[in-house]
């Protein structure tokens, strides 16, 4: 029988372990590619000293561990030789049917692995605490927003699941919190008051140049829809007679492409009924509607409601300057100041407006055209203390009209008590 082999300290070496003249320990395996691989280290076990002057990894053994892990589970050796970019654009390159504004959104995530380090290191390479110094370093030094950061990480974080699912990495270093790295520096869009609607459409119906956009204004914060719902109407889709808007399409804008798309969700489709003032409103939008020679049509739609001076058809990021500089004109004449109105802001706002009213959540919901019932309801977690302040009061003027009701109909006090609280005292 053989004498088993032994290092400098005189303890048996495993099979595939040696020792080096210098005294460095080695490892020699095949990998799952039938490759002959070796890993080394200074140490054998954790409880080993690091020679002066030696770089440290981790002890030979720990490495092994891991190593006949991966090949009893199969796990493809260094990532398959895949780097970050790379694994991105596989990734974006299978997510076939999906919207222009996502695939632009793929388009911006590559081109900044492009140009970051970060795209080009081995995926097997990247730690959870890699990608966490990653998302830091893009905030804090490239000053990009929570809100683009979380996009950024919404392409990157399935990109990594997918190696995961391919058993190129055992662990998705991107399965964490964002909000446990990050500031959280997104601008909260809160619905305005009825007040401070009230005061910014009173002075657009009477500026002698935003007095134009006051019925697109209005509707937009009267019916809640979004802009891209808003400025993708065409005439047909307006039933003037039973008074009710068809939903069924959006008018989109990415870089220089417009164009038609679905609605966002699959409840998006819907068709919402017109109150008397909105009704008026879209009367005016119509008969104001220029004589055109050539309807501008795109995506096989025409006959849109409202034009850009060129002739064509308003797109969101028109109305987000009129708005933006709507207020900014208005703010520079008042000294009681106007927030940040959007028109994302006009339907958060009706939401609300429509949830303190008491409307029915589920029709709400089908208003607001959300695929879940928890989007609207979140809009009732953005109620304020006058807002409950102003429920309470409402309970309570109708209890006591309805105790006076019970008096003048001849009950006495304690049989009130009782139906009040179920108890005779």
């Amino acid at each position: 029988m053989s004498e088993k082999r032994r290092d400098s300290k005189n303890r048996i070496l495993r099979t595939g372990e040696s020792q080096e003249a210098d005294g460095r320990y080695k490892f020699r395996y095949i990998d799952a590619n039938g490759k002959r691989k070796s890993v080394y280290s200074w140490r054998l076990v954790a409880t080993d000293s690091i020679p002066a002057g030696k770089r440290d990894n981790a002890p030979l053994r720990d490495q092994e561990k891991a190593i006949n892990r991966d090949l009893d589970d199969d796990i493809i050796p260094d990532g398959g030789g895949m780097t970050v970019l790379y694994l991105v654009k596989k990734y974006t390159a299978t997510k076939t049917g999906v919207k222009h504004t996502t695939r632009a959104g793929y388009g911006t995530v590559i081109k900044l692995l492009e140009r970051d380090s970060f795209g080009s290191k081995r995926i097997d390479k990247v730690r959870l605490s890699d990608a966490k110094e990653w998302l830091i370093r893009l905030q804090q030094e490239d000053k990009k927003s929570y809100s683009t950061i979380h996009t950024i990480r919404g392409v990157v974080r399935p990109a990594f699941q997918m190696a995961v699912d391919d058993d190129l990495l055992r662990k998705n270093p991107f399965e964490f919190q964002m909000t446990t790295v990050l500031v959280n520096d997104s601008m909260t869009r809160e619905a305005i008051t009825r007040k401070q609607e009230r005061t910014f459409l009173d002075f657009i119906k009477n500026d002698s140049h935003y007095c134009r956009y006051y019925d697109g204004m209005y509707i937009l914060f009267k019916t809640g829809m979004r802009i891209s719902e808003f400025t993708g109407l065409t005439v047909s889709d307006l039933d003037m007679e039973n008074r009710t808007i068809n939903i069924d399409h959006q008018l989109q804008k990415t870089g220089t492409l417009v164009y038609i798309d679905t609605t966002k969700t699959y409840a998006g489709t819907r068709v919402i009924p017109m109150q008397d003032d909105v009704y008026e409103c879209f009367e005016r939008i119509l008969a104001k509607r220029p004589k055109l020679k050539v309807e501008p049509m795109i995506d096989g739609h025409s006959g849109f409601l409202c034009f850009d001076k060129d002739g064509k058809p308003m797109v969101a990021m028109h109305w987000e300057k009129y708005f933006q500089h709507a207020v900014e004109k208005y703010n520079s004449i008042y000294r009681v100041q106007l927030p940040r109105i959007t028109p994302h802001v006009c339907r958060h706002t009706y939401c609300s407006n429509m949830a303190k009213s008491g409307m029915n959540p589920k029709v709400l919901q089908y208003l607001m055209g959300h695929s879940d019932i928890s989007v609207t309801l979140n809009t009732y977690t953005h109620l304020k203390l006058d807002d409950a302040k102003e429920e309470m009061e409402k309970l309570a003027q109708k209890q006591e009209a309805a105790e006076s009701e019970l008096r003048q109909l001849g009950m006495k006090e304690n049989e009130i008590t009782v139906l009040k609280f179920g108890t005779n005292g």
